[in-house]
Parts: C-alpha cells; sequence; structure tokens
C-alpha cells in the first residue's frame, strides 16, 4: 500500500469517527432537552454507541443503576436516591448553561439493560457510576462508595466535581408548595381570618381550654423524664430479643450503657403518676370539704407515691449496680 492511500485511509477514517462523535452528540443534546431533568434513560444500544467512540471521549457521563423491582425496599431508598439525581442533573444544567456537553447524566433499568448491568459487573443497589473519557473498561471506572449516599445529592455533587474537576454549583431543589397551592393557603388564610378574630375575641379557641394546656402540661412532664429524646436521638429500640432465648423480649436492660425504650416509658409513668397525685392533693384535694375523705385519699396518695418511687429506686440500683439507701440519724 503506498503512502498515499495510507494517509487517504487514515483520513478517512478520522473523518468518519469525527462524524460519528458529532451525531451521538447531537443525538445526546436531543434526549437531554426531552428530559424534565436532564436525566437521559441509558439502554444496551446507546452504551456500545458511547463506548464505541475513540478515546478520550469528548464527554464524560454519570449513571444511575435503577431497579423497578427493588423500589418496595425501604432499606435500599431507591426512588428518593433516584430523585435526588434528578436534582442533580437538573441542576447542573442551570448552573452550566454554556457548556452542558461535559458531562451527561443517564439512569439505567435492570430489567431493560441487563447486559449493561454485567459490563458495569453491578450486583448490588444503589449504585452510581462515573465514566471518565479515558475509561476502556466499564467495570474500572468510578463509582460512589454505599457510605456517601446518606447525603443525597450533596454527596454526589461532591463525587463529581472530585472525579471530573467540573462546577456542579449549588442545588436547586424545587419548592414544597406551588405558586397554585400558595395562592390557595393564601386565600383560605384571608377567608379564615373574620372568624378567627370573632372566636379571639369571644375566648373561645383551644389557646382557651384549660384542658388543652393541662394535658400539654402532662404530656412536656412525661417526656422530659422518660428520656424520650435520648430514645430519639441514639434511636434506641422499645425492645430487643433475648440472646439465649430468640422467642423472648427484653424490656429492661441491665447495665448503666444502655437504656431501652420501655425503660424510659415505665420510670416516666412512675413519676407522672407521682406528679398527677402531688397535683391533685395540693390542687384538688384541697377543696373538699370532707375531712375524712381528705386523709383517706392522702393516704393512698402517700402509699401509691411511696411505691412508685420506690420502684424507681430499684430499678436504678438494679440497672447500675450502685444502691441508694436512705438516711437515718444515728441517734434514731
Amino acid at each position: 500500500m503506498s503512502p498515499l492511500t495510507s494517509t487517504f485511509l487514515l483520513s478517512l477514517l478520522l473523518t468518519l469517527s469525527l462524524t460519528t462523535s458529532s451525531d451521538l452528540l447531537s443525538d445526546l443534546q436531543h434526549l437531554q432537552s426531552t428530559s424534565p431533568n436532564g436525566v437521559i434513560r441509558l439502554n444496551d444500544q446507546l452504551l456500545n454507541r458511547i463506548i464505541s467512540l475513540p478515546r478520550p471521549r469528548p464527554f464524560s457521563f454519570l449513571i444511575f443503576f435503577d431497579a423497578a423491582q427493588l423500589h418496595d425496599k425501604s432499606e435500599l431508598q431507591l426512588p428518593t436516591l433516584k430523585s435526588e439525581f434528578s436534582i442533580l442533573s437538573s441542576s447542573f444544567l442551570i448552573n452550566n448553561p454554556t457548556s452542558p456537553n461535559h458531562l451527561f447524566f443517564f439512569d439505567i433499568e435492570f430489567k431493560d439493560s441487563q447486559r449493561s448491568f454485567a459490563l458495569f459487573s453491578v450486583n448490588s443497589l444503589p449504585h452510581i457510576r462515573l465514566v471518565s473519557p479515558n475509561v476502556q473498561v466499564l467495570k474500572d471506572s468510578d463509582h460512589m462508595d454505599p457510605g456517601d449516599f446518606s447525603r443525597l445529592a450533596e454527596s454526589m455533587s461532591e463525587f463529581v466535581e472530585l472525579r471530573t474537576k467540573l462546577k456542579v454549583g449549588p442545588l436547586h431543589r424545587p419548592p414544597m408548595f406551588s405558586g397554585k397551592q400558595i395562592a390557595f393557603f393564601c386565600l383560605v388564610f384571608i377567608m379564615w381570618v373574620p372568624f378567627a378574630v370573632k372566636k379571639v375575641v369571644a375566648g373561645q379557641t383551644l389557646l382557651h381550654d384549660y384542658k388543652l394546656w393541662l394535658f400539654g402540661a402532662v404530656f412536656v412532664y412525661f417526656f422530659s423524664v422518660s428520656g424520650t429524646m435520648h430514645n430519639i436521638i441514639r434511636k434506641m429500640p422499645m425492645f430487643i430479643t433475648d440472646r439465649n432465648d430468640p422467642n423472648k423480649l427484653v424490656f429492661f436492660y441491665q447495665g448503666s450503657g444502655m437504656q431501652l425504650g420501655a425503660e424510659g416509658f415505665a420510670v416516666g409513668g412512675l413519676y407522672t403518676l407521682v406528679g398527677l397525685l402531688l397535683g391533685f392533693v395540693t390542687h384538688g384535694l384541697v377543696k373538699v370539704r370532707s375531712v375524712k375523705f381528705q386523709r383517706i385519699a392522702m393516704a393512698l396518695a402517700l402509699i401509691v407515691s411511696f411505691w412508685a418511687v420506690k420502684k424507681v429506686v430499684f430499678l436504678d440500683n438494679w440497672k447500675t449496680g450502685y444502691g441508694v439507701h436512705a438516711y437515718w440519724p444515728s441517734s434514731w
């Protein structure tokens, strides 16, 4: 083969490859523009066209791997992550209107593209892959660590910026309420104001009901003394399964390093009982005219309160191993 023929063939192949890249970019731009959030549905055929381009490719692409049959598994959070991926894509397009072709966003469904899942060696979800322009073997492309999905779109944005050196920019999340919903709420509020003012002037609102304040005070007291905030922060269960007998449930755990929800509710219930008895004695019992009834009720309140406090002290001694003893003067 003559040098002239070789040069001609090389030029022809280069022209064909450039034409193929240009056609594919045009198709991707069209698919991107028709998607409401800029995410393109990837399939085996489109992936073959992309990986057939000569390297380095003119763009990088981020893929969200999805499986509709796993959407009901709440621990995977696939619908939530897919929505966050859409927010990332739309935010990138909004913040980078002059260079949207440097990075494309794809989602791929397992039922439609099992071959593509195999090419990436994806065997668990959730999974996100970033394919750089120079990547030849797809399974060697960068992927997000499973622990990074907890921060949703923020983690995805940091992953993209770190791997591609592109600036994603601020995330644009949709507002909680649409303009029509806000207008409807405002209209309802304006119509409700005259009736509310009339109720306030007449003293007929819930805030004027002493029963509501009484219930709220008891609830706050129980919430405070039962350790509910501790259970929420530490995500403590109400009970656990006995290690020695799986059919047995443990509601009280011996050891100061752990507190189950049932323990807090039990102690909170006893404290609340004592508090209610104290309130009854100081505010209700004093209004009763019968001295005999006052004495009987006072005795019952003291007995029940003594029993409740004794149970709390016993539980604390059993749980922590520290004894609390009553102090009696030596002269007694």
